[in-house]
């Protein structure tokens, strides 16, 4: 079996350099985690009461956390793109390398990485036009994200493809965080990710009752 000679990235000389923005990259991913599960909370909070999510809303505007937190959220986003793009290949001959190297290993834990990567470059995309969309048009209500999937069935599509790679990319990245910084050893990793799916499995089951509940608040 031959092995490709064709790297799939350009080592850095500065070792010390990487370290820092790996550094960083885990904690832009670990704050957009903490962001995450707090997003989950306040929109999930409709399934209870629409005058829940919209009291919530009223504290993140009283507070300024929505026209402040926005674009800090999305520029963590930019951040933790770029830094993880130095680790990404884009030129399809490293790409091919990639897919065959993960196929020849038969390593779970690359293709989890793989998954990350793509699904990485596909919510930069949708995650920026759904920020955009709502901080262009606060104050946050239960009655205007109903009124935004009533007027288009194009939304709604939107977010049936959104919400479970936003959070396949976040569970990934939250075990990767736990592996690559040595909170859980090997012995730990396969019951770290059974654990880790059932959350992202609860996420996504909320997410998409969430969903529904807001296409029937606009009937």
């Amino acid at each position: 079996m031959s092995i490709p000679s064709y790297a799939t990235h350009n080592p850095r000389a500065n070792c010390r350099s990487s370290a820092y923005l790996d550094w960083l990259q885990m904690l832009s991913g670990a704050c957009l985690v903490i962001f995450m599960i707090m997003h989950l909370f306040f929109v999930g909070s409709v399934i209870i009461s629409p005058s829940l999510m919209n009291g919530l809303s009223d504290v993140f505007e009283w507070t300024g956390m929505a026209q402040i937190g926005g674009p800090v959220i999305f520029f963590l986003l930019l951040l933790h793109f770029v830094l993880a793009a130095r680790k990404i290949p884009f030129a399809s001959k490293q790409q091919g390398i990639m897919l065959a190297d993960a196929r020849r290993m038969h390593h779970l834990d690359t293709w989890l990485w793989v998954i990350q990567a793509v699904s990485g470059m596909v919510i930069l995309v949708m995650g920026s036009i759904h920020l955009w969309t709502v901080l262009t048009d606060l104050p946050i209500t239960a009655e205007k994200n109903a009124m935004r999937l009533r007027d288009s069935a194009g939304w709604v599509s939107f977010y049936v493809v959104f919400i479970p790679i936003v959070w396949l990319h976040t569970g990934i990245g939250f075990y990767r965080i736990m592996v690559k910084w040595g909170v859980v050893g090997i012995d730990g990793r396969s019951s770290l990710r059974q654990k880790d799916a059932l959350v992202v499995a609860a996420a996504m089951i909320i997410g998409f009752a969430t969903l529904l509940r807001f296409i029937f608040l606009s009937k």
